[in-house]
């Protein structure tokens, strides 16, 4: 396949791979991983980072918007309901030289957020979104700012095309649509044509396409069906760091048309060995062990996808504290294990809801902003 590659402001991004922020996952060391995996190639953004905590200078939100000094160029996700929070967020971001892109999350079908509000309910309410992005982008002066969002609320309050309109007009430098509705929370097929859609809708900017990229086959098929400009790989490479490996094999000159040939399909003594790292970078990250692998833990049943390990193992795997009580389990699995048909496909969330929770009378006005207070930005899932 041809090289292709993204442009996201001053940034070439080669090949056109976005890692997806998500909480609890992406970050440092998860990033480094995949970068690892991809030879540097590719734009890897932080889990989403709260406004209101970042201008408040929580202790938590600070280490999460830590980059390695191999981190370039420096991504960071913000999720905020208030224009001027959000700006004062951004400024700080330029001022103190803490990132190089703004990605503005309004995607998070969460419902403790969306009742209030936030996330995937905020783009119905036009005049807020644009009240926001407009913030944002004088604020970020040479910095790119760009957004993720869904399709809409549900399949009768559709917004993405109003939003991507939007979007251009007040500067945003990029778009990711995640080809579903909020009520479809992660179940269900995503929406190629969408992203087709969007893509046409405001053929001013990049388009990235996100949802249901399981192989780099995926990725190479969705950007041919829908004319995207890129791809944001979430849930996809949960266990499956070396997924970016595959990514940009998949897009350079020579690369399999659909992207399938020669995929990274390791060992489980090749998978241990990546457990081990990611368990010990959580550890330095953290600067306590014990904490670093009990953070692990999370990722146990998604490395382990389809081998044959067995349930008092994953259950050993899943409690373990300490790098050497890790090593030990690690040690005692059946290493020789060729990868297994089981472990590809879907992985991580894949739940459905039917109903989205807002607040009251949300969706009596698109264009009233009344209702959304600062307690929308909670610590919580993109999406």
């Amino acid at each position: 396949m041809t090289q292709t590659q993204l442009q996201i402001g001053p940034h070439t991004v080669q090949p056109p791979v976005v890692l997806a922020p998500m909480a609890g996952i992406t970050n440092a060391p998860f990033r480094t991983l995949c970068r690892e995996f991809s030879g540097g190639k590719g734009l890897f953004v932080s889990e989403m980072i709260t406004t209101r905590a970042l201008v408040e200078r929580d202790a938590k939100t600070m280490r999460l918007i830590h980059f390695d000094g191999t981190e370039k160029p420096r991504s960071i996700q913000l999720y905020g309901v208030d224009p001027v929070t959000v700006g004062k967020a951004v400024r700080m971001i330029v001022d103190e030289d803490l990132a190089d892109h703004i990605d503005l999350n309004f995607g998070c079908p969460v419902p403790k957020v969306t009742r209030k509000g936030g996330g995937s309910a905020l783009p119905y309410k036009r005049n807020l979104l644009r009240a926001i992005l407009r913030e944002a982008v004088t604020g970020a002066g040479p910095l790119p700012v760009t957004m993720k969002m869904r399709k809409g609320i549900d399949d009768d309050h559709i917004t993405y095309l109003d939003a991507g309109r939007i979007a251009v007009e007040e500067g945003v430098t990029a778009i990711a649509l995640h080809g579903r509705t909020a009520a479809q929370h992660y179940g269900g097929t995503a929406d190629w044509d969408a992203i087709a859609r969007l893509k046409e809708t405001v053929p001013e900017i990049p388009v990235l396409g996100n949802g249901d990229i399981w192989s780099a086959e995926d990725a190479v098929r969705m950007m041919a069906r829908t004319g995207c400009d890129g791809v944001v790989v979430g849930r996809g490479c949960l266990g499956r760091p070396w997924l970016f490996g595959d990514l940009v094999a998949a897009f350079e000159p020579g690369g399999a048309p659909g992207g399938g040939a020669g995929a990274a399909r390791p060992t489980l003594k090749e998978v241990a060995a990546v457990m081990r790292r990611h368990a010990e970078l959580l550890a330095e990250w953290l600067e306590d062990e014990e904490r670093g692998v009990i953070d692990f833990r999370k990722h146990v049943a998604w490395y382990t996808k389809g081998f044959s390990v067995g349930s008092e193992m994953r259950k050993r795997l899943a409690i373990t504290s300490s790098l050497a009580e890790l090593d030990d389990l690690l040690a005692g699995l059946d290493l020789d294990q060729e990868w297994p048909p089981g472990a590809d496909g879907p992985r991580g969330r894949t739940s459905g809801r039917n109903r989205v929770v807002l607040p009251d009378g949300w969706l009596e006005d698109p264009y009233d902003c009344a209702g959304v207070t600062a307690d929308a930005e909670l610590d919580t899932s993109g999406g």
